[in-house]
């Protein structure tokens, strides 16, 4: 047999085919199909969807709205591939304003299920009635008032192989369910509906965006975040992050909209847990409803067919604006409104004498005793670190929101009164906070250097030694010293002092790691906290320790006037308030 014979002919695929190759895509799961349906519905202009799901979706999905609808003649095409009413040119490919763009979908739904779809143009008069098509095109009459009725049933009925791949009834049905959370956060102006099995799940009338997320994350979430609303040029950022205090095990309760379209990007997930790194430490997850609105010229949504991926062209100015806002919002004082973090601070807290001023070194900052807590503590009550006394502050209730101190409780825990009724503080907690944001601002200058006696020497990658010798100059003033040793060797003769005590061959691979993508300053920022944080955790007042109440009442004052000081760098509350409602409650007063 000739060489020639073996080798196969150039032919084009059936267009069944090619659907069903293009389902893999499209149609993972349940969900996926789930997603596309109520994306459909919204571009339609629905007000209200009901959803209704039989053994988590694979038996069947149905999907109510009271959209525009489908005209007849137009019925045989949304079931054709690569035919749309969302597009008609590139222009409007790279300016996409609607969910669905494509035109697969459900192509490549009736590729493998059982499509059944029933529409009737909205404002059509009594004598045009709805039409109903199915998988084999055939147009019929039917009985609808408005709207589109589209019903998905046994899924990969005709492709066994992928329907083994399917989870429990239970897990494909969790998926629709998170699926549908995330459409309602993005849309609370519509009302939806879920039914799983004939068991009504979710009932969300129409509403805003507060009342949504109250629904649908509960009141924890709602009383632990705070809210987002920060411009910067064609950026906006809105929503809601939540405080350390409601962290989670899992990732769970991240949503992030691009223009109003859930996301999974990673720049975007960088960019929040830089925010939270100095005040979320170990396996938690924070927890935030995020929504990202731009120039849909600055976005591509078209890079995967899910659309849950999208790539920024100016994604290191986003990364930077997602991250500033963040930060900000969550580094508010005790007290302040997390919608004034744009604006400088005034308050009278802000500059009472509590707020310590900066020493050139970290050695004159904690040599001013032989205990670094007793004598850092004694600093804020005297009110400087030069020992100068100073009096106590006689400001208002309302400019003190943390209130004054009235009692010590086990050495443990501060109890204050202020004007919405009882705050309990635990002192080692805030203390350590305190030191912490005192420290990095002793250290904002530039690092000390540390020579090393023996320098590193590493085997690096290709990758790696091209970026030591790109960003020379910007390790250089991060106070680090790199050369090459040879051809796949680099040498570390200097890091930054405060570093010295690290892994140096780790921290400069990470370093170099992230240089390729992130700006540097970030990644220094992020060790250098790690270290500062133990540092303050030790320095801290420590339990069981009486203090008078001038020293409780400065550490109140210290910590209105201290960014993030809501929590510790452990990321456990340091204070927790009790309203004279709570107090009633506790003790059935007024009953």
């Amino acid at each position: 047999m000739s060489e020639q014979m073996l080798t196969p002919r150039i032919r084009p695929l059936p267009d069944l085919l090619i659907s069903q190759i293009a389902a893999g895509e499209v149609v993972e799961r349940p969900a996926s199909v789930l997603k596309e349906l109520v994306e459909n519905s919204l571009d339609a202009g629905a007000r209200q969807i009901d959803v209704q799901l039989s053994e988590g979706g694979v038996r069947m999905i149905r999907i109510v709205d009271d959209g525009g609808g489908i005209a007849r003649d137009d019925l045989p095409l949304a079931l054709a591939r690569h035919a749309t009413s969302k597009i008609a040119s590139l222009e409007d490919l790279e300016h996409v304003g609607s969910y669905g763009f494509r035109g697969e979908a459900l192509a490549s739904i009736a590729a493998v299920a059982r499509v059944t779809l029933t529409s009737r143009i909205a404002g059509a008069t009594n004598g045009d009635h709805a039409w109903r098509i199915a998988n084999d095109l055939a147009l019929t009459p039917a009985a609808l008032e408005s709207g589109t009725t589209i019903e998905i049933a046994d899924l990969y009925y005709n492709t066994p192989a992928r329907r083994k791949f399917l989870k429990s009834d239970a897990t494909e049905y969790a998926h629709c369910d998170e699926v549908l959370r995330r459409m309602a956060l993005a849309r609370p102006d519509v009302a939806f509906s879920l039914t799983h099995n004939d068991s009504l799940k979710h009932r969300l009338a129409a509403a805003d965006l507060p009342r949504r997320a109250r629904q649908l994350l509960g009141e924890e979430f709602f009383a632990q975040a705070r809210t987002l609303e920060i411009e910067a040029g064609d950026l906006r950022l809105t929503g809601y992050a939540a405080l350390p205090a409601y962290s989670r095990a899992g990732r769970d309760e991240q949503y992030f909209f691009v223009n109003g379209r859930f996301v999974r990007d990673k720049l975007l997930a960088h960019a929040a847990r830089q925010a939270y790194a100095d005040i979320l430490h170990g396996s938690r997850h924070p927890a935030y409803v995020l929504f990202l609105e731009l120039d849909p010229y600055g976005v591509d949504v078209n890079v995967h067919p899910a659309k849950t991926e999208v790539r920024f062209r100016e994604s290191r100015g986003v990364h930077q604006f997602v991250f500033h806002a963040l930060q900000r919002v969550l580094a508010a004082p005790p007290g302040q409104a997390a919608t004034q973090v744009e604006e400088p601070r005034s308050s009278a807290y802000a500059q009472t004498p509590w707020t310590a001023p900066r020493q050139g070194t970290l050695r004159n900052f904690l040599q001013s005793g032989s205990e670094p807590a007793t004598a850092a503590y004694l600093d804020m009550a005297r009110g400087a670190f030069n020992g100068s006394p100073r009096p106590l502050p006689e400001a208002a209730d309302e400019e003190m929101p943390l209130g004054q101190a009235v009692a010590q409780v086990h050495g443990i825990f501060i109890l204050a009164q202020n004007a919405a009724g009882m705050v309990v503080v635990d002192m080692h907690a805030a203390h350590e906070r305190i030191l912490y944001e005192k420290l990095k601002n002793a250290l904002e200058d530039k690092p000390a250097i540390q020579q090393l006696l023996i320098p590193a020497v590493f085997t690096a990658s290709a990758v790696e030694m091209a970026g030591a010798e790109e960003h020379a100059e910007v390790l250089e003033q991060l106070g680090f010293e790199l050369s090459s040793a040879g051809p796949q060797q680099l040498t570390v003769r200097s890091v930054p002092a405060l570093l010295a005590q690290a892994s140096v061959v780790d921290l400069v691979r990470a370093l170099l790691a992230d240089l390729k993508d992130f700006p540097a300053s970030q990644v220094i920022e992020t060790r250098r906290n790690e270290l500062l944080a133990t540092m303050a955790c030790h320095g801290a007042v420590r339990a069981h320790r009486n203090l008078s109440l001038p020293e409780m009442n400065a550490l109140l004052r210290a910590m209105e006037a201290t960014e993030r000081a809501d929590q510790c760098n452990h990321g456990r509350p340091t204070w927790a308030q009790l309203s004279l409602a709570d107090l009633d409650r506790l003790f059935l007063r007024g009953r």
